[in-house]
């Protein structure tokens, strides 16, 4: 290709570029959600991308694309055409999952392009009330004394909620056999029924539960006490000294997304996130709305990653 060809394409991808962004958005876009309908992420992202459509002018669909540990909708959103419209609501298990897969499909550090982080929440240690622990020193006793023989639910391998457990279970020595599901709701149903002894699930799913006595809650995983459940002592003050896991949101478009895009989705997400609307929402479920650059989005997603890649190794967690 000569030079003068090469350089009329490149200004006419650029125009092409500086119109679409300039015109983003033109029709209703798609936040895709690796997790069931009804599960924590699932949850936030709904009432983000409700009071989102609001600012940018059309509707902002929530896609749930749940299986294989969300790596499903995230590889779909790596590979979506970059113009702003298939938007990925990931939580902390895109971090974990860097290190844990032997193999992925796509690169979070170099496929996405973070817009902002949304959201942080503990989760919640919940056992079945038929069970007798009443306290985590209960039921980390319990456990030992019962090596393999009880089981915990998660929404896949490397997923936040499986971490929860993983952590918890390496730092006291516990063994317990993992059992996988879809979706959140499906992973607690099953403590509710009994079939299941432990769960972690965000405080926003797990809330309602623990509230109507379905489960009972015997920490959370926060470095403090969940406002919503302030009888509830953190993992870390019940017996496990150091244990801290939180779940934390992020919104992230296709990479190659123009820079234009990027900062309107992040405009239209900070401003929701600041909403009288949204952070009372947020209250009641039991989250912290964030609400960051994309440049900081970048920063914590890479640190995260990191620090996760340590958490991964030291647990032995390896995922074919």
């Amino acid at each position: 290709m000569n030079t003068a060809r090469y350089l009329a394409l490149s200004i006419g991808v650029l125009c092409v570029t500086s119109v679409t962004a300039q015109n983003y958005p033109a029709k209703p876009l798609r936040v895709v959600v690796g997790f069931s309908a009804g599960s924590t992420t699932d949850l936030i992202g709904r009432v983000l991308a409700l009071k989102m459509g609001d600012g940018l002018g059309h509707p902002v669909i929530v896609d749930n694309r749940p299986g294989a540990g969300a790596n499903i909708a995230t590889e779909l959103v790596a590979k979506a055409p970059p113009d702003g419209y298939t938007v990925l609501m990931a939580n902390a298990g895109i971090a974990t999952g860097a290190t844990a897969y032997v193999k992925l499909n796509f690169n979070a550090l170099r496929d996405f392009a973070p817009v902002t982080e949304v959201s942080a929440t503990p989760h919640i240690l919940v056992t079945h009330p038929s069970l007798p622990p009443k306290s985590v020193k209960e039921f980390i006793a319990f456990v030992r004394a019962r090596p393999g023989q009880l089981n915990f639910s998660s929404t896949g391998h490397g997923n936040s909620d499986h971490l929860a457990a993983e952590l918890l279970s390496f730092m006291t020595g516990l063994k317990m056999v993992h059992v996988t599901y879809k979706g959140g709701p499906q992973a607690l149903n099953d403590v509710i029924s009994g079939q299941i002894a432990l769960y972690f699930p965000g405080v926003p799913s797990g809330l309602p539960m623990v509230k109507a006595g379905r489960v009972r809650a015997l920490g959370v995983t926060g470095a403090k006490r969940a406002p919503v459940l302030p009888e509830v002592p953190t993992i870390a003050e019940a017996g496990v000294p150091g244990y801290e896991h939180v779940l934390w949101g992020m919104l992230l478009v296709p990479a190659a997304t123009p820079k234009e895009i990027v900062a309107r989705l992040n405009r239209e997400a900070v401003k929701a996130l600041e909403s009288a609307e949204v952070r009372e929402r947020y209250a009641g479920m039991g989250v912290e709305p964030v609400g960051t650059t994309p440049e900081q989005a970048t920063a914590y997603l890479k640190s995260e990653t990191a620090k996760y890649a340590k958490v991964v190794k030291a647990i032995g967690l390896r995922i074919e």
